[in-house]
């Protein structure tokens, strides 16, 4: 069974990278609108890119980082 690392996630992150890092990410961007797969694919880009094509501003997006981190 894989574990979660616990490496620091950053809004630069890849969000594939960031679906590997710490699968549990997946429910959570998807509660918060952000899609990060489709069809059982990730989403190619960074976790800042997914979340400004939402609409979300850098400080809700450094809140979300924030709270991955915790996690």
């Amino acid at each position: 069974m894989q574990t979660e690392s616990h490496s620091k996630i950053t809004k630069d992150i890849s969000i594939e990278d960031l679906i590997i890092q710490k699968p549990s990410s997946i429910k959570y961007l998807m509660d918060k609108g952000i899609r990060c797969l489709v069809c059982g694919e990730p989403i190619w880009g960074t976790l800042e890119s997914a979340a400004k094509e939402k609409g979300f501003d850098d400080k809700e997006i450094q809140i979300i980082v924030n709270e991955l981190n915790s996690a």
